[in-house]
């Protein structure tokens, strides 16, 4: 399995972080499949965002459901995170994590992360 972010990699305060993941060489896999981003910068460490589930339920850190929505295409193997009403605070690496649940942090054997992809949010 392969994931791989995409998007924008300077983003202006108020605007909105817009991510892509693309997902190869999963449906092969068996067992419960979610979709996760994380987020790592120096002042706040490795933070969990949010995941959709295979069935479509969506999972958003508290304190982020006003601004964080996860979304996801099966037909192109895509999900996607929206960040609106972006800060300076939103900068950071952001990783997509296909994993078996949405505890994907700390890093656990059998998840697939991708390499990251900085975002910084200045004007």
């Amino acid at each position: 399995v392969q994931v791989q972010e995409s998007g924008p990699d300077l983003v202006k305060p108020s605007q909105t972080v817009s991510l892509t993941c693309t997902v190869s060489g999963d449906s092969a896999t068996t067992g419960d499949r979610y979709w996760n981003w994380v987020r790592q910068s120096p002042e706040r460490g490795m933070e969990w965002l949010g995941a959709i589930a295979e069935s479509g339920r969506v999972f958003i850190r508290e304190g982020l459901e006003s601004r964080a929505s996860v979304s996801r295409d099966a037909t192109k193997d895509q999900f996607t995170l929206q960040l609106n009403s972006a800060t300076p605070e939103d900068t950071a690496v952001y990783f997509c994590v296909r994993g078996t649940s949405i505890r994907v942090v700390p890093k656990r054997p059998g998840d697939y992360w991708g390499q990251g992809t900085q975002v910084t949010v200045a004007s």
